[in-house]
């Protein structure tokens, strides 16, 4: 019976090493290694910066009885909470670039309806007018495809997404000087 039990367990720590042996590969050629690294501190700065950006336009909606919120702010707490120095987090990149995505939108509505291809076309024609411009934000594409989507009119770009994104820069750049002592924004346009 005690040979049985060394055979069965040895055979486990066989098996047990071998998947940490590929696990620890995976890792290695597909996992972490060109993620940005985060200390418990800052992910604690970033779920409450995030939180406060999203309950601040939450609120305000509601108070306000404007929608001052979309989805694609989402996406755009994502890239100021967690990256606010890279180029895509910087407020001319937020604001005009949810705005060039709205203003796609509103006039891909209004002159080709909100068929499937038009949301590919919104999407396509905001990427390439934010790259001419320079004014790269992920968001800025996902407020294009939401706008035909909804069908979005003139109001779509005031509210929620020039007020939003404006709304959101503020947040950070208070949450950035008051919580982390850090300057945000390294440059304003």
């Amino acid at each position: 019976m005690r040979k049985l039990f060394s055979e069965s367990h040895a055979e486990t720590l066989t098996r047990s090493r071998s998947t940490v042996r590929s696990l620890r590969y995976f890792l290695q050629h597909f996992g972490t290694t060109n993620q940005p690294q985060f200390s418990y501190s800052q992910i604690l700065l970033c779920w409450l910066g995030s939180f406060l950006s999203i309950a601040t336009l939450a609120y305000l909606s509601v108070h306000t009885h404007h929608p001052l919120i979309a989805a694609p702010f989402g996406a755009t707490a994502v890239i100021l909470s967690t990256l606010p120095d890279s180029p895509l987090a910087q407020p001319r990149n937020v604001i005009l670039g949810n705005c060039i995505g709205a203003i796609v939108c509103i006039l891909s509505v209004h002159y080709f309806g909100t068929a499937p291809w038009v949301m590919a076309l919104s999407v396509a024609t905001a990427i390439k007018l934010m790259q001419l411009t320079k004014t790269i934000h992920p968001p800025g594409g996902a407020v294009a495809l939401v706008g035909v989507m909804n069908s979005a009119s003139w109001d779509f770009l005031f509210t929620p997404v020039l007020a939003g994104s404006l709304i959101m820069v503020g947040c950070t750049a208070a949450f950035s000087r008051f919580a982390t002592g850090k300057g945000y924004p390294k440059r304003w346009f």
